[in-house]
Parts: C-alpha cells; structure tokens; sequence
C-alpha cells in the first residue's frame, strides 16, 4: 500500500503544468528580495533605526488589499497573451523598469522616492500575485484536492527558490565584490527581464468563465440591468457574495479569521530578521550562506513532502504540525541571540524554520484553493491570501517599534513571537471538522 501511495503520489507531480507554476513562483517570491531583504540590509548600512526600517514594512499592507482591485484582474483581459499571461508579463516588466529606477537612487539623499518605488514595486508585486494565483487555481480540475496540494508545494517551492535561491545572489555581491545597493538593483532587474521571457512559453488555462459565471447566477442577466450595472455586479460584488453564500457568514467569517491570525507570529519574526542577523554580527556572506541558500533548499525539500502529507493525512493535521513547528523555531531565535553569532545553531535554526515555513505554507495554500469558486478564482484567493500576508505587513511593520520598547532584548521578543501563534493553533482545533469537511467534498467530487 505504501508502495501504491508513494507512486499515486509521484504522478501527482509528473504534469508540465507544474514547471509554469514553478516558475511563476519564483517571480512571485524575488520582488519580496527588492523590497524586504535588500532594502532592509541597504537601509541598516545606511544607518537607518530598528523602527525606521520596520516602518518601511508598512509598504507590504499592498498585498493586504489586493483584493480591492482583484476583480479587474480577473475580469479586464489584456490585449496579448491572454487573461492570466498577459497581466503576469505586464507586471514583471513593470518590477524590471522599478528595478533599474531604484538603482539610480541613493538612501541618503533619496530615502522619500527610496519608500515610492518600493510601494511602486510592491503594487506591480501584489498585482502579478492575483494573476499568477489564478493561473494555478485555473490550470488544476475542478476539486481535485491532490492536484491542489500537488500544485501548491510546487509554487512553494519556486517562491523560496526566487525568495532564498535567488536571494543569496544580492548578499554574496555586497560581501565579495565592490558593488553598492543601487548597483545590485540593476542585477535583480535583468533577473526579473530573463523571468518575464520564460512567461511567454506557459500555456494559457482554457476556462470558460462566462458560462461558469452564468452557472452562478442568473439574476445578472436581467434585461432590466443596464449593462454598465451588470458589469459591476459581475466582476465586483459577486466573486464575495458567492463565497459568502456558498459556505455562510458565520463559517466564512472563521475561515478569514483563522487565515489571519495563523502567520502573525513568524511576520513579526521575518519582518527583523535581516536586522537581528547583522545586529547579532551575522556577515553578509553568513546571511546569504544560511538565511538564504540553506533555507532555500530546506524550503523545497519540506515544501514537496509537505504536498505528500497534505495528500495522505489531510491539509488539518499539515496545519497543526507546522504551526506547533512554527512557536519552536521561532524560540530558537531566541537561544542565538543568547549565544551570539554560532553558524551551527544558525544552520539547525533555518533548518527548522524552513520545515515551518514550508509546511505551513503548502498547507495554507492548498487550503486556500479549494475554498475558491474557479469562476472567480483569482478573486477569491486574493481575498484569502491578502489576509495571511496581513500579519506581516500591517501588524509586523510594528516589530521595530517591539524590539525598541524590549530595549533591543531580541530574546524576550523572539519569546513574543512563538507565545503569538497559540491563538491561531486554538481557533484551527475550534474549526478542524470544517477544514475536514471542505477537503472531503473535494475528494468525494473528484
């Protein structure tokens, strides 16, 4: 039986679909290389404050309100390359042109249009998030939650592979060679171009979405609309009332609230981390060694066996394994802001953190897509992932002000943060036979 599985589970990966979702994970996860962990090194060599570089995080709250113009992305089809390519390459071409504007400014003399382009950045950013989203909701059956969860560790994997792969590029440059800040924006410029060409050989999921549309409702074909009214209807209000309906107030509202709460603690984290490595007196070189190669591997590792347990044991259980997982990496932090700069407990720490990270990443994502209408899947999403990125860039963008007010004790604030996840590990034991019975649905409809 063992055997059966592995491979069941193994046919699960081997679709061409998944090299497009691979890739367009990658370009998901580098523009957060623009403007979290460059800006945050560039920003602490310029001598900017704990608080000044947490309040930079505030451009993050982007990609809680994506959601707002989600619809027009679902709905508006770009002239070339159809609905999902098209708004994908519009965006990378917009990240790379951001790219090379930054790297003719100076945080000294600059930091005003330094905080511009990096909103511009994490607008262009959030908006291919949507588009790259829906383009694997799209590309996967109808409720098939194995092809889901098969689909998310794959995009895990290639969101840590531009995020950490990738990432380690920028660090080892500022360590090893003469280049500034400003010159390396350049360079993650031409990586985004190179990006945006492999976009042009994905293929475009064939979804009838006006016959899905009219599957839902037909109040909005009404003659007595005016087409302008029809219009909005469609592609504004009904993606929220549908998902509303479709699962009621009182559940949905617990589904968002549980999405919310579940990441809070790791935000608060990964919002200083950069900062704590060099305070700790981590090297550029470590951070690139460790942070960032070490914890890419580690991510895709656990990111494709966290697909495999979400298949065999369910997306609940992926959930509470990795959010328990998540309080004890997070006090790990704490041991090395006792012990000082140890490379090796820096390496057990981002082992642990990846496998967290990862878990509970595929685990959410998955989660997340089969509570989407596939006629508003990119929509739907949105709404759902912009409230698991919010801890992280509304409430996280205050962990400088944290760690200041802690008198710069990164132990008791690291304590803070895993004592952060309880709440959210409570509300998904409150709501575990709901989880369970969305995912069984999915099954039995597959």
């Amino acid at each position: 039986m063992g055997l059966v599985f592995l491979f069941s589970v193994l046919q699960s990966f081997n679709d061409k679909r998944f090299a497009s979702i691979f890739l367009f994970g990658i370009s998901s996860g580098f523009p957060w290389i623009m403007i979290s962990s460059v800006l945050s090194a560039w920003l602490k060599d310029e001598g900017l404050s704990r608080s000044a570089i947490g309040l930079f995080g505030i451009i993050f709250a982007t990609y809680s309100f994506n959601f707002l113009w989600s619809p027009l992305v679902d709905k508006l089809k770009p002239p070339f390359l159809g609905l999902r390519k098209g708004w994908i390459f519009s965006m990378q071409l917009c990240l790379a042109a951001l790219c090379i504007v930054m790297s003719q400014l100076t945080a000294s003399d600059h930091l005003f249009t330094v905080a511009l382009v990096g909103l511009l950045i994490a607008i262009a950013s959030a908006t291919q998030d949507i588009a790259i989203d829906g383009f694997r909701i799209d590309c996967i059956a109808v409720n098939d939650s194995d092809g889901m969860s098969a689909a998310s560790s794959v995009a895990t994997a290639g969101w840590w592979t531009g995020y950490g792969g990738l990432g380690a590029i920028p660090f080892f440059l500022a360590d090893l060679t003469s280049w500034s800040w400003p010159d390396i924006y350049l360079l993650l410029g031409g990586i985004m171009l190179l990006l945006a060409f492999s976009t042009l050989f994905a293929t475009e999921p064939d979804i009838d979405r006006e016959a899905l549309l009219s599957e839902i409702s037909t109040e909005t074909s009404n003659s007595s609309r005016s087409a302008l009214l029809h219009w909005f209807h469609t592609t504004i209000v009904a993606p929220f009332s549908e998902f509303f309906n479709r699962n009621g107030v009182k559940l949905a509202v617990s589904f968002l609230l549980f999405i919310f709460l579940f990441k809070i603690g790791e935000a608060f984290l990964g919002r200083m981390s950069i900062v704590f490595y060099k305070e700790v007196g981590f090297s550029n070189s470590d951070i690139a060694t460790y942070s960032k190669l070490l914890n890419w591997w580690v991510t895709i590792l656990f990111s494709l066996l966290g697909g495999v347990v979400n298949i065999r044991y369910g997306i609940y259980r992926g959930l509470m394994v990795a959010g328990i997982a998540m309080a004890a990496s997070n006090l790990l932090f704490a041991a090395i802001a006792q012990t000082g700069p140890s490379t090796a407990l820096l390496a057990f720490t981002v082992i642990v953190d990846g496998f967290t990270g990862a878990w509970s990443t595929v685990a959410m994502v998955a989660f997340i897509s089969l509570l989407c209408n596939r006629a508003f899947s990119a929509t739907q999403y949105a709404l759902m992932a912009s409230l698991s990125v919010a801890g992280r860039t509304l409430v996280a963008s205050s962990s400088g002000f944290v760690v200041d007010a802690m008198q710069g004790n990164w132990s008791l604030f690291f304590i803070l943060t895993a004592l952060m996840v309880i709440p959210s590990l409570l509300f998904l034991y409150s709501i575990r036979h709901h989880i369970k019975t969305v995912e069984t649905a999915a099954t039995k409809s597959h």
